[in-house]
């Protein structure tokens, strides 16, 4: 594929809980890059998760305790498990790849991006 391609966005209520899916072709490059940014209605671009090549993920301040972000390497998918979901949370929800050892939450290091997936969640 081109692109990531995201799926599993949705509208929940507070507590709630989401799992969003990127298939990514870059899971399979020996040093690579996989994250999630997010982007609120009014908000700049914020990056929540990412994991690396060993596995290795980073997390927003905001979602600790909160997100998990996984890979499936057999099915070349990427995931975003969200649990007590806020109503800050609320955004359009973006896959992202690219080459790279160090997966900083940052938008510059990733070249592919997905169309993005929105979750809505409401009080």
């Amino acid at each position: 594929q081109v692109q990531p391609v995201e799926s599993g966005g949705g509208s929940v209520q507070a507590g709630g809980s989401l799992r969003l899916s990127c298939a990514a072709s870059t899971v399979t490059y020996s040093s690579r890059c996989i994250a999630w940014f997010r982007q609120a209605p009014g908000k700049g671009r914020e990056g929540v998760a990412s994991i690396d090549t060993l596995g290795s993920t980073r997390y927003a301040d905001s979602v600790k305790g909160r997100f998990t972000v996984s890979e499936d390497n057999a099915k070349n998918t990427l995931y975003l498990e969200m649990n007590s979901l806020k109503p800050e949370d609320t955004a359009m929800y973006y896959c992202a790849a690219g080459r790279g050892t160090t997966c900083l939450l940052a938008d510059y290091l990733y070249n592919y991006w997905g169309q993005g997936t929105q979750v809505t969640v409401s009080s």
